[in-house]
């Protein structure tokens, strides 16, 4: 390629350069639409249960009961409410004021007197599985503290065998820890696939798409040219999104910023890939962006495993996660600010998010025919 060529090249980039500077939009999308949509998903979406509200019914008023009653109300985990029939709790139930339901049957501190198995009853809303699991599980928790302290003298049983638990990665077990590195990834995907994915329908629609054909670039050239300013602009939004995932949300940044810029910079050629590609097909901006909504956004968020784990999909569903490139670049970006660097990981990602970004480019280019009846 000789001197004039890059000459040609480097007019197209700062054409569309000085296009986004101008466009009052651009800022919008680079620095507010990302940490919009940061602010949404890590303070909007949480799976930490917070205070979980119950009922406790108890029907058999003596002394074990009502001190397995008030080890439920001294739980930090539990707002208790007392009702004093099946039916009041039933109606707190139906209107979402409790989320289960507590009840001590009346023969629960006859069967503790004479040593027999006392029986209990948790109900939970199973409108919300998950908080339901939440509540059996820190309701057995509050069960087995109990039980430990009926010795004499009211101290704690140490059991034969106990287990402590410990969070790798994660100690504090806070849900925005995980979902804030995911919740790049959608942001990423719809930078670079809504915005690019605009590109050629938008010079379509003003017409200036004739005016670039009669000029004497190639199609490398008029590719290169679109792709090089939106690059930087993404890349200057995964640095604004890493800098608030630190800042404001603390989470920690156990790996380096070589391996971060390496992933980030091969993901947004799959992004910016696949909202080309969608510009070259389509000749109106709003079918365009519908493609790259439907195509890149939805996929992103309910398909990479940021909320929904991949291994619980069905296998279909689970053999379309590889091809998509969102899915390598969330496992890659949790373990970059949980884990630290690990290049198994990271080998893996780069490795097919470059293959997705070759085909993505090399069928936009494709594409790109300096041809009006195309």
């Amino acid at each position: 390629m000789n001197r004039f060529w890059w000459r040609q090249l480097g007019a197209l980039v700062r054409k569309e350069a000085l296009q986004i500077v101008r466009d009052p939009s651009s800022y919008l999308v680079a620095g507010v639409l990302p940490l919009l949509f940061l602010f949404l998903f890590g303070y909007g979406i949480t799976l930490d249960p917070g205070i979980l509200r119950l009922a406790v019914l108890n029907e058999s008023g003596g002394a074990s009961s009502q001190q397995l009653a008030a080890a439920f109300a001294h739980s930090p985990w539990f707002a208790v409410r007392t009702v004093h029939d099946m039916p009041e709790a039933e109606s707190l139930m139906r209107d979402s004021r409790v989320q289960g339901v507590l009840v001590l049957r009346q023969d629960f501190d006859a069967c503790r007197e004479r040593g027999a198995a006392a029986q209990l009853m948790l109900i939970v809303d199973g409108t919300e599985p998950n908080i339901a699991t939440f509540i059996q599980s820190y309701g057995q928790g509050v069960i087995s503290r109990w039980q430990s302290l009926q010795a004499p003298g009211a101290e704690a049983v140490q059991p034969a065998v106990s287990m402590e638990q410990r969070f790798w990665y994660n100690p504090t077990a806070r849900s925005e820890q995980f979902l804030v590195p995911g919740a790049i990834t959608v942001i990423m995907t719809l930078i670079g696939t809504l915005l690019t994915s605009l590109v050629f329908a938008r010079e379509w629609e003003r017409g200036t798409m004739e005016a670039m054909f009669a000029t004497p670039v190639s199609r490398l050239q008029l590719l290169l040219g679109k792709l090089i300013p939106y690059f930087g602009m993404g890349m200057f939004s995964m640095g604004v999104c890493a800098l608030a995932a630190v800042w404001l949300f603390a989470v920690p940044f156990r790996g380096s910023v070589g391996a971060l810029l390496l992933l980030s910079s091969v993901f947004m050629c799959c992004a910016l890939g696949q909202g080309l590609l969608i510009s070259t097909a389509f000749r109106t901006q709003l079918v365009a962006a519908e493609a790259g909504l439907f195509s890149g956004f939805l996929p992103a968020l309910l398909l990479s495993g940021f909320v929904f784990d991949i291994n619980s999909m069905p296998p279909v569903l689970q053999w379309l996660t590889h091809l998509l490139p969102a899915s390598y670049f969330n496992t890659s970006l949790r373990t970059l600010f949980l884990a630290g660097d690990v290049w198994a990981i990271y080998g893996r990602a780069l490795f097919f998010m470059g293959l997705l970004a070759a085909v993505l480019l090399g069928l936009t280019y494709r594409n790109l025919r300096k041809r009006l009846d195309v």
